[in-house]
């Protein structure tokens, strides 16, 4: 555990050390700490605008140990809640670690990591405007946000079914199984995982929490105590492509600039978390027995042809949006319902008036959203928010996991289109911590979905259900604090 805290420190110090040196605006002294950790605070109608671009940003050394601590407690709190101590592999552990660590400092540091990123964030906002073409022939001129403003339904729904059917196509040419082959291999390789919960981890990247396991189903009824975690962590951690263009388009509210540039991020976080569902689920639930490291992806294909696909992907992706329009529809509904009996019981107890004023006009009565940015500031506090936006972060957290993280993304781009953020540092980090599915909802999802494809192992996916939402909450502020540190 030392020594990996200590390989975590050197790489920290080191890249730090060699960017200050490379940036003329950074100055280093004895006893000097290097200048200011925060973005200036903004002050014009459109804030955040361009402000994401592929760029050095200004950082302390402060920042370094906080994120170190944010990994620290992380860590200890996983270990608190796992199920073998003793049998912990610790170099498994460190490598994910070290895996999730090298990604964070390539997206802001590396040149070369930034282009790839920035490139596959460019595919991901062409494929939306061919989105909207598609959108513009069902809908007309309801498409024209200068008429009628931004509508949920029509600029954001769409994205998921064609994404959907996309996804299809190109599993059905083998392109998904030869990239997650790949990825599969390294983390077989690196880490000594089985090749069953590789695959299904780097599936997970591209496919959705259910879908993913379909690439080992046959492995499924024979997978092990930490490999069955494993696959339930890495689900809740990472992004399906579909949801993933959805957020884009959301957050980037239309501009071509921001779009890119939250692809990156959001394409960042969900292969940051890959390596992180791994650290968690390997600390939480150990390895102890005998696996198998073979790396063979399931031959299936999803259609009998390349039309087929497309129709099977597109009939899913429908159901799906239709799922999440629902689960909004009913969540913001039950949120209006809570915030009316919250006022009326902060108006009885004149605790309305003591909240407007202890929050500075954020919230003018006893709410929700008041309530769950406060109980989940001191976590967000690790992964390096600054202290005016705490409990912004803090509530979208909250948010994410009652509320599932489709709420969450959504109250984060009315944030942005607001200008709720003093600092731009914690709109970055807080697109890390919504990433992944790790919501409540989601333990009976894969309860249902992944016990249909073994069910003498569903006893396992309930028992572990509450240890897995941990893992991929967990995964997230690890993504979230190691961003923070560079930042």
């Amino acid at each position: 555990m030392k020594k990996i805290l200590f390989l975590l420190f050197c790489v920290t110090f080191t890249v730090n050390f060699v960017r200050a040196q490379n940036n003329s605006t950074v100055v280093v002294s004895a006893g000097t700490e290097v200048l200011s950790l925060e973005e200036p605070v903004v002050e014009n109608a459109n804030p955040y605008k361009g402000i994401l671009e592929s760029r050095q940003f200004v950082f302390s050394i402060r920042s370094i140990l906080r994120g170190l601590l944010g990994l620290v407690s992380i860590l200890l709190i996983a270990f608190l809640f796992s199920t073998n101590r003793k049998g912990i592999n610790w170099r498994t552990v460190g490598i994910a670690l070290a895996l999730q660590m090298l990604i964070a400092v390539g997206i802001l540091s590396v040149p070369a990591v930034q282009m790839v990123f920035e490139v596959f964030g460019r595919a991901f906002v062409k494929v939306l405007d061919w989105t909207k073409a598609g959108s513009g022939f069902l809908f007309g001129s309801l498409m024209d946000q200068s008429k009628f403003g931004y509508i949920f339904a029509l600029q954001i729904l769409p994205t998921i079914i064609f994404f959907s059917a996309l996804t299809s196509l190109l599993f059905y040419w083998g392109v998904i199984q030869k990239v997650v082959w790949v990825m599969a291999w390294i983390f077989t390789k690196l880490m000594r995982l089985s090749g069953a919960e590789s695959l299904s981890t780097a599936g997970n990247i591209f496919l959705g929490q259910t879908e993913a396991p379909l690439l080992v189903k046959a492995y499924v009824p024979t997978m092990t105590k930490s490999e069955i975690m494993l696959v339930m962590t890495a689900g809740m951690s990472t992004m399906a492509g579909g949801v993933l263009a959805a957020y884009i388009g959301m957050l980037g509210g239309g501009d071509i600039h921001m779009s890119v540039a939250f692809a990156k991020h959001l394409l960042s976080a969900s292969v940051m978390a890959a390596p992180g569902a791994i650290a968690m689920a390997k600390i939480l639930v150990p390895q102890t027995e005998e696996i198998d490291n073979t790396v063979s992806v399931s031959k299936d294909k999803m259609g009998k042809s390349a039309l087929d696909s497309i129709a099977n992907g597109s009939i899913d992706g429908l159901r799906l949006a239709a799922n999440v329009a629902a689960m909004l529809l009913v969540f913001y509904a039950l949120i209006a319902g809570a915030n009316y009996i919250f006022g009326k019981v902060g108006q009885w107890t004149h605790l309305n008036n003591l909240i407007a004023n202890w929050t500075n006009g954020m919230y003018d009565s006893l709410s929700l959203e008041c309530v769950l940015s406060y109980i989940f500031a001191p976590v967000i506090w690790l992964t390096g928010v600054s202290g005016q936006d705490l409990a912004l972060v803090g509530r979208l957290l909250g948010e994410k996991l009652i509320m599932t993280e489709f709420v969450g993304y959504s109250s984060l781009a009315q944030m942005i289109q607001t200008g709720s953020f003093v600092h731009t540092k914690s709109l970055i980090i807080a697109t890390y911590v919504l990433c992944g599915f790790a919501n409540f909802a989601s333990i009976g999802i894969q309860i249902g979905g992944i016990g249909g494809i073994a069910p003498n192992q569903r006893h396992l996916l309930a028992k572990y259900g509450f240890r897995a939402l941990l893992g991929a909450t967990l995964a997230a502020l690890l993504s979230a604090s190691m961003i923070g540190m560079f930042l």
